[in-house]
């Protein structure tokens, strides 16, 4: 990458029309804990008014034992709302705070990966995988392998907006290519198909984190499966990638017209930056062989016969999978750990044990502003929880829906629609998730929709959106990267730049739920787009 800073310019203009009202609406939307404040305050004000008011909701159950907070009568489960404002919420709210944090399941579970990811960027092993994957590639199938290297780069965080968009500009522009065209072609893959991957990763985990907590409202013994998206997000690789190829070598490079540059010596230096180096290409086999040791002791755990810690023999089908399933956030963890301390032995930048500690720990000071969100949308969802007016929101709005009769295609299709409108205002998909998968969730399980599906539909949509939005938290970094090769590129240029990706993702993004659902097919391994809860369904 070049050392030299992008040119400074001066801030482009405000934007009018529909962009205009977008980016003045956006700006007056507070940061995500507030928003996470007040809604805790609205919620406390609400559930006093549902306790006065009598709010209740019923529906039969066929379990022996109520979920926490409900009733169970003759059969009947019912939910009553109860005021955050009493004795025993006041108590709960207080005397739990440490422990309603610490239950919080995605907080343990971005830790714990963290932990392992933090080695492997800080080592460069993020780094030196998304050079050596693309700088090699043929002119001819650049702009594929753009594609899905850019959403398989999501595995790396922060690296695939630093590295991997402006990498893509500079390889266009070596091979005689417009590099906005490679800019263009890196920020779809990486931000509107932020949904689509070869294999889960870090985000399967955080968003299953809430799907859990929201899907145990209806049924408490519901546990996440990392893989339960799997099928679906490869099939976004799959169908995202053609579509941008298209849009890029036909539509968006011809718009922008012949590059006026040339690969000077200046340029080809710069590349040469961005070469794997001898060292790095030795820390990447070191980094492959403990990946694949880490595969092969997973496997052992698996597949030993008489000895299965990760199989649970007592069980039949897919449920034998459970704890494999739940394993495998410990795997992710130790998966990027051994690469990255593999990668960094090989190249020089671990050296020492207390190397390790260092980027762990630094890993976990990065995502301190996580944690501060964490514990507010912790007790967001906990109180929602004791006020009872997630079940009964989700009881009655599945009655609604039912009343509707709509298919499930288009339900689901809802939840795609207003993911999006959401992320044109908020861009944090854990937050928006947090917030809606309490209600959401629950309330599609009552209609017979599996909460792996509902997911699915959720991020879906949160991800083509990202094109359209100058909110986005790295819209601002992505036009500092074109203003490197045209500083007359503003916010209303790079969005018209991106506007055929997002319209096309969409359409494909419904489509494709549409399709997932009318066939009924898999989400991932043990996961159904179908799903009945222990009190069976909404008659």
């Amino acid at each position: 990458m070049s050392d030299a800073a992008p040119p400074v310019s001066s801030p482009p203009p405000r934007q009018k029309g529909l962009l205009g009202v977008v980016e003045r609406l956006g700006n007056l939307l507070p940061e995500p804990v507030m928003i996470f404040v007040w809604l805790i305050l609205g919620l406390m004000v609400l559930s006093a008014i549902g306790q006065a008011l009598g709010w209740s909701a019923s529906i039969t159950y066929a379990g022996d034992e109520a979920p926490q907070f409900g009733e169970l009568e003759n059969g009947v489960l019912t939910y009553a709302a109860s005021s955050l404002f009493s004795e025993a919420n006041l108590a709960r709210l207080f005397t739990e705070m440490p422990k309603t944090l610490t239950s919080f399941a995605p907080l343990g579970l971005v830790l714990v990966v963290i932990l392992g990811a933090a080695v492997a960027e800080r080592s460069g092993l993020f780094s030196a995988l998304i050079r050596a994957s693309l700088r090699e590639a043929p002119k001819r199938i650049l702009t594929p392998l753009v594609v899905i290297i850019g959403m398989v780069s999501h595995h790396a965080s922060d690296a695939a907006y630093v590295v991997f968009i402006p990498l893509a500009g500079l390889l266009y522009a070596a091979v005689g290519r417009h590099p906005l065209a490679g800019i263009a072609a890196g920020f779809a893959a990486v931000s509107g198909g932020f949904a689509g991957n070869l294999t889960p990763g870090q985000f399967d985990v955080v968003l299953f984190g809430f799907t859990q907590e929201a899907a145990r409202i209806i049924d408490p013994t519901w546990t996440m499966n990392p893989l339960g998206n799997w099928w679906y997000i490869l099939a976004i690789v799959v169908v995202f990638t053609p579509i941008a190829w298209f849009l890029t070598d036909k539509v968006v490079e011809p718009r922008l017209g012949p590059w006026g540059g040339q690969a000077d010596d200046a340029l080809k230096a710069e590349l040469a930056k961005s070469a794997v180096t001898a060292d790095e290409k030795r820390g990447l086999k070191f980094a492959g062989l403990a990946a694949l040791a880490i595969v092969a002791l997973f496997a052992a755990l698996s597949l030993i016969p008489g000895f299965t810690p990760l199989i649970d023999e007592t069980k039949t089908g897919p449920a034998q999978l459970t704890p494999f399933y739940g394993a495998l956030i410990a795997g992710f963890m130790m998966l990027f750990l051994a690469g990255g301390v593999a990668y960094g032995v090989g190249v020089g930048t671990v050296k020492t044990e207390g190397d390790v500690v260092n980027m762990m720990a630094d890993g976990v000071r990065s995502v301190a502003p996580y944690i501060v969100f964490a514990f507010f949308a912790a007790h967001f969802v906990a109180m929602f929880n004791w006020s009872r007016l997630g079940p009964i929101a989700a009881i009655h709005g599945a009655e609604t829906l039912k009343a509707m009769n709509l298919p499930a295609p288009l339900l689901l299709v809802s939840v795609l629609g207003f993911s999006s409108v959401l992320d044109l205002f908020i861009g944090s998909a854990s937050a928006k998730w947090s917030a809606l998968a309490p209600v959401v969730v629950p309330m599609f399980m009552l209609l017979g929709i599996s909460p792996e599906m509902t997911t699915a539909a959720y991020r879906m949509g949160d991800s083509f959106t990202n094109l359209m939005t100058p909110l986005m938290s790295y819209f601002p970094l992505v036009l500092a990267m074109t203003r490197r090769w045209d500083p007359s590129m503003g916010v209303g240029s790079l969005l018209a730049l991106m506007l055929p990706y997002a319209l096309a993702f969409m359409v494909a993004g419904v489509a494709m739920t549409l399709a997932w659902v009318a066939f009924d097919w898999p989400l991932g391994p043990a996961a159904q787009v179908h799903y009945t809860p222990p009190g069976g369904l909404l008659k």
